[in-house]
């Protein structure tokens, strides 16, 4: 069966992105009524997060986002075979220059990104700008694992660390001139999780953002993917390194992170990974919320 998705996939990537965008959104409207499941998550997550929203538009705006999900399912086939120019076509990065300085001077870089769902298709672009390193994690199909791996890792020389290769790996390879493709706003469990806020709800979050940007001495730059209507593609943002990060106070430091993803995500609710159970991990004593 992944056999043959990957296939449609691969035919539809030579449609023109103004016809393969509206394919993808229809996709994910289906998806909203058929995957059950996850719409709960996403509704639940909803109501968490929004509760000044009706019940009404929240699931408006849960269709919203399984819509912007279908079509970056589909539109993956790209990240996966376009070409380099196709590619820069497709996405625009506005802010390279914060990149380029900070590796002309020779500081290692972590670039801060979240679970949009342009995430991968911004991976592959920012790919063809120089070797990077980011963490991978195998999928359990085999096929669309092998297919994941190559879209990371199509252009120039890519180096995808498992999470089994530890946080000294990771280090060496941003002090040796590869910046950090960094995702770390995920439920990864109790283990090295705090709980702090996040949309006024206490989320366990990893405190990797401060601990490797001290650890390596990196600066943290925001990066942040904005699918666009229709065929105008998308926007990868790359933005100024934050200043007096990380502090002496890793908790301060992990709830500034919060903070700022909460406000990036309020200027497009429907494009974060609302799918994730992200407060799947409670404080003891709190009762389970999925």
């Amino acid at each position: 069966m992944s056999r043959i998705i990957v296939a449609l996939i691969w035919l539809l990537h030579f449609l023109p992105l103004s016809i393969l965008a509206p394919i993808g959104s229809g996709f994910g409207r289906l998806l909203y009524w058929v995957i059950v499941p996850r719409r709960k998550v996403v509704l639940i997550n909803l109501r968490l997060c929004f509760p000044e929203l009706s019940e009404a538009e929240r699931r408006a705006l849960a269709k919203r986002h399984f819509a912007v999900t279908g079509r970056s399912m589909l539109e993956r086939g790209l990240a996966w075979w376009a070409s380099a120019e196709r590619l820069r076509a497709t996405v625009r990065i506005d802010g390279l220059e914060h990149l380029q300085a900070l590796k002309a001077a020779g500081r290692p870089v972590l670039l801060l990104a979240p679970h949009f769902v342009g995430l991968d298709m911004a991976g592959t672009r920012l790919s063809l700008e120089g070797d990077f390193v980011s963490v991978y994690s195998p999928q359990k199909d085999k096929v669309i694992d092998r297919w994941l791996h190559h879209g990371r890792s199509r252009f120039n020389d890519q180096q995808l660390l498992s999470r089994h290769d530890g946080v000294r790996a990771t280090v060496k390879a941003m002090k040796s001139g590869r910046p950090l493709y960094y995702l770390p706003d995920l439920d990864y469990g109790r283990k090295e999780s705090i709980f702090v806020p996040f949309f006024g709800v206490q989320a366990a979050t990893i405190t990797g953002l401060p601990r490797l940007a001290r650890l390596a001495g990196a600066a943290v730059v925001p990066c942040v993917v904005r699918m666009k209507p229709g065929g105008e593609g998308y926007v990868l943002e790359l933005g100024a390194p934050w200043v007096d990060y990380p502090s002496d106070d890793v908790e301060a430091d992990t709830r500034r992170m919060n903070a700022w993803l909460e406000g990036v995500v309020r200027t497009m609710p429907e494009q974060y990974y609302w799918v994730h159970r992200r407060f799947k991990t409670r404080p003891e004593g709190e009762p389970r919320i999925y």
